[in-house]
Parts: structure tokens; sequence; C-alpha cells
């Protein structure tokens, strides 16, 4: 589902400028508080800025600027609809896709997810377009009707410079795929269960997302127990 110009550009900027100064913080050295910045590997030897080397920045929704985002309208009232009135933001990320950047194989981002659920609802990612998305700069693309298939086997992405937990779908067709082209504040809502991918930035440009996901209240984390760890996930 995607609803078009739903955040406003003006929110968009300055989530960018928030996590450029982010990036920059922790390259310096300065503590830059709950946030986890994730280098891209395949671009670890890139020149310029800090910024042109980063994958994702984690934990990002109780920063003010984008908690204003994520506890807003446009985005509570669909992921509402969906889930119920009672919501938990339990992930958050903004995805810097730099020239270069590998996509990202397909996926459900319910094998992230080893969650106990209230009656057994999935999750909702709310897909944020800060820049435009396009075929050239490794837009997303969706297999339509695969949220209603179980979570399938995930083998690990075995690129040369394949990032930090990446892994794959392999034992499904994907026959059917669509592109989802965005322009900035446009919003992208969908189910963890959804098969989903990225292609590889093959333009001169940023392409910038920031993602929030939501999980009904009471959903019980065991991430710990499958993972032996839960860092990227805070339920609350």
């Amino acid at each position: 589902m995607v609803r078009r110009g739903a955040v406003d550009r003006d929110a968009c900027t300055a989530m960018l400028d928030r996590v450029v100064a982010i990036a920059r913080a922790q390259a310096a050295g300065t503590d830059v508080d709950a946030a986890l910045v994730l280098p891209e590997v395949h671009l670890r030897d890139a020149p310029g800025a800090a910024e042109d080397r980063v994958s994702k920045i984690f934990r990002l929704h109780r920063d003010p600027v984008f908690a204003d985002v994520a506890a807003g309208d446009a985005v509570v009232a669909p992921v509402t609809e969906l889930l119920g009135p009672r919501l938990d933001c339990f992930l958050s990320q903004f995805i810097f896709k730099n020239p270069g950047a590998y996509g990202q194989p397909w996926h459900q981002d319910s094998f992230y997810f080893p969650f106990d659920t209230p009656g057994d609802a999935h999750q909702v990612g709310a897909w944020v377009a800060v820049t435009e998305a396009t075929l050239e700069n490794g837009c997303l693309w969706v297999l339509p009707g695969s949220h209603r298939e179980p979570v399938h086997e995930h083998v690990p992405d075995a690129r040369p410079d394949a990032q930090l937990g990446y892994v794959e779908i392999v034992d499904h067709d994907m026959t059917g795929e669509e592109p989802v082209l965005m322009d900035p504040g446009d919003l992208l809502l969908f189910d963890s269960h959804l098969m989903h991918r990225s292609t590889d930035n093959e333009s001169d440009g940023l392409r910038a997302a920031m993602v929030y996901h939501y999980t009904p209240s009471g959903t019980v984390d065991r991430s710990e127990n499958r993972f032996g760890v839960h860092d990227f996930v805070s339920i609350t």
C-alpha cells in the first residue's frame, strides 16, 4: 500500500540533515546516544564525507526529529487500520543507499522478528521515501500476495562484501515482482511476511529512506532466544 505525499517533504529534509549530522559525529568519535551506525562494507574505502560510507543508522525513533514522524497521524493512522489502536514502534532505521551500494536480496522482515504477538498478528513496516526511489538508484521490488506466505528459509547472502545480517530467500518463485517507484514523502506500508528486495544503486545520487516497524502492544521479543542478541530491537 503506497500513500503518495503522506509525509511532509520538510520533514524528510530534516531527517536527512539529522542522520548526516549523526554519521559525521560518530566518525569523529562523538557519542551519538542510542543510535547505531552501520557502515556500508562495499563502500568502506570510498572517498568523501562520513555519510558516503554509511549503510544504515538504527534506533532513531526516540530522537525528536524521527519521533515526530513515527508518532504522526500520516504514519500512525494507516498502521492503526492494519494493527489496531495499541501500537509499539520497536525498530527504526535510516537507509542510505549511496552510489555503488549493494541492494538487499529477497527476504521477509519477519525472519528477523521472532516475536510472540497477540493474536499471531504480523508486524507492519512504514517505509518513508526521503529521496526519489527509481530503477536506477535501487528502488524496492515486492512480490504481491507473498504476505500470505509463511516465513521461508533464508540463507546467508553469498556476495563478497555482503552487509552484516543480509540473508536471501532461494526457495520461492519471484515471477510477478513489481518495482515500487516513489517520490520524497511517499509512504509504503507492508506486511512483515511480504517478500521484497532492492537492487544496487547504479546512479550517481543517494537513495534514502526512513523505515519504522510497528507491532501490536503486548508483543514479546524472542530475539535473544533465537539470535543470542537483540541489539536492533526496542519494543516501546
